[in-house]
């Protein structure tokens, strides 16, 4: 393990070489036999698991019930929102035979040729289509609204150039879509969820967000409106953590989902859906992670403390598991998750750097001499800093570290961000400044030719025009024509 973690290339040195063997490293996922899709280990699982019990419970907060749809969509479907279906086109992945069969050669199994499919099936990209066509037969009156559903699935995006979590063939993610009586409650409704998913990223990830609204050019494929919240990474590059889309009745129309309103009369429904998917363990590990292996934020840490005896003898370890058992069982009271590792095939030294290298907030070591002082060694994830403390009330202890680390690694990524957000009014100084990363507040002439040609040019987008940002009269910095107020460009995940 000490040789994995001198082995681990340096953030400094190649960034992306370093996330790519950090997640094969921390035992967090590893490349599939299929071509752009990756194998989801145990460990890595854990903190989606994590990650998506805290949100369904932030979900079904708002009202929102689960329900499950089905993988496969009609090609008729895809093919009724023309949007929608030009936005993903390029992605689909096309069911077109039911049945193989044996070579006549023996050679194997073929594609059974008389087995063609009246309509090809599409593997969802996303469920917007299926999902419309379905709430058809739910939606009859204004007493069946709001519906407000989410689903927890796995999609398919034929992408080509593929990196684990942040950008894969198949990848999991819930996806949200709600039906409204109006216009109004539809947006509220759009708005609510980015601020869960913000709310969720800063408290729970301990990771700074910006929340936005994409640019037409950027927005969802059908949406009018999307809604996104923006993190910046260790090297400077954007990442869209969430997205939130205010569908109108779009899709409503495009299956004819109606409702008779309160004046008996029918009316299309009014529509959003919202998303987040397993990119987030990409965000998770790019935003706090070292040089040294994973720095999780303890509320999604699947192991919270880490307790390694050190003994050399059965009568020693005898004693020392005595008590950590009481500590064990404190901590848990507490609702800490804690592991006692005290498996006899493997060093102490192994196991710090096995722990250290998947990111567990605290570890706690505890030796004879420490049983007989009535101490602990306590070292925190973040700073790797030890210090020799006292048992007696070491959960307590414990328990204000693992807060302290969770404000400290917010702190820290905010810190970060302010640190490489500009303000540029030059379009030369732009394309000069950006080579080094960071979120740039620029003048916008709010035009799609701009835009494209701003990413032709320097490989940077519109990422977001901030919630929060004010009037601010300007030229744009490529055009000189006039704008309201700044955008924040960036070059992306």
């Amino acid at each position: 393990m000490a040789k994995e973690l001198k082995d681990l290339t340096k953030r400094s040195e190649d960034y992306s070489k370093w996330y790519n063997e950090l997640v094969i490293k921390a035992d967090l996922a590893e490349q599939s036999p299929v071509r752009g899709c990756m194998v989801i280990k145990p460990y890595g699982y854990a903190i989606w698991e994590k990650i998506q019990q805290t949100l369904d419970g932030m979900f079904k907060a708002t009202g929102v019930q689960n329900a499950y749809f089905p993988l496969l969509i009609p090609k008729s479907y895809l093919c009724r929102e023309a949007e929608h279906v030009e936005g993903f086109a390029k992605e689909c992945a096309i069911v077109t035979h039911y049945r193989l069969k044996n070579a006549p050669d023996g050679s194997g199994v073929i594609v059974d040729p008389e087995a063609k499919l009246e309509e090809e099936y599409i593997i969802r990209p996303t469920s917007e289509t299926i999902i419309w066509g379905t709430y058809k037969n739910w939606i009859h009156s204004y007493r069946d609204l709001p519906l407000l559903i989410n689903q927890w699935a796995n999609v398919m995006r034929w992408e080509m150039r593929t990196r684990m979590f942040l950008r894969t063939a198949e990848f999991l993610w819930q996806e949200g879509h709600c039906a409204h009586e109006t216009a109004e409650e539809s947006e509220a409704r759009t708005v609510e969820m980015i601020n869960v998913y913000a709310d969720f990223a800063e408290k729970y990830m301990a990771m700074p967000v910006i929340k936005g609204v994409k640019s037409e050019n950027e927005r969802f494929a059908g949406a009018v409106n999307t809604y996104t919240i923006e993190a910046m990474m260790q090297d400077g590059k954007a990442l869209q953590s969430g997205t939130s889309h205010n569908l109108g009745q779009n899709f409503a129309k495009a299956f004819d989902v109606t409702f008779i309103n309160k004046e008996n009369k029918p009316e299309y429904v009014w529509a959003n859906s919202w998303g987040v998917s397993t990119r987030l363990m990409g965000a998770l590990i790019m935003t706090h992670s070292d040089d040294n292996g994973l720095v999780l934020p303890p509320k999604l840490a699947p192991i919270q403390v880490v307790i390694v005896p050190i003994y050399k003898n059965d009568e020693q370890k005898e004693a020392i598991s005595a008590k950590v058992k009481e500590i064990v069982e404190n901590l848990k009271k507490r609702g800490i998750s804690v592991k006692y590792d005290d498996d006899d095939k493997r060093r102490p030294g192994f196991k710090f750097a096995e722990y250290e290298l998947k990111g567990v907030p605290v570890r706690l070591a505890i030796g004879a001499r420490d049983l007989e002082n009535g101490t602990v060694e306590l070292m925190r994830r973040d700073t790797l800093e030890k210090e020799t403390v006292n048992l007696e009330g070491i959960e307590e202890r414990v328990e204000k570290e693992l807060e302290d680390i969770q404000q400290a690694l917010f702190d820290r990524a905010l810190k970060l961000r302010e640190a490489n957000t500009f303000k540029v009014d030059s379009y030369d100084e732009f394309k000069e400044k950006i080579e080094n990363g960071g979120f740039f507040l620029v003048h916008w002439d709010g035009t799609t030719e701009t835009e494209e040609k701003i990413k032709e040019e320097t490989k940077a987008t519109i990422r977001c025009i901030p919630l929060d940002s004010k009037e601010e009269e300007g030229v744009c910095m490529v055009t000189g024509r006039p704008s309201k107020r700044r955008v924040i460009v960036a070059r992306a995940y």
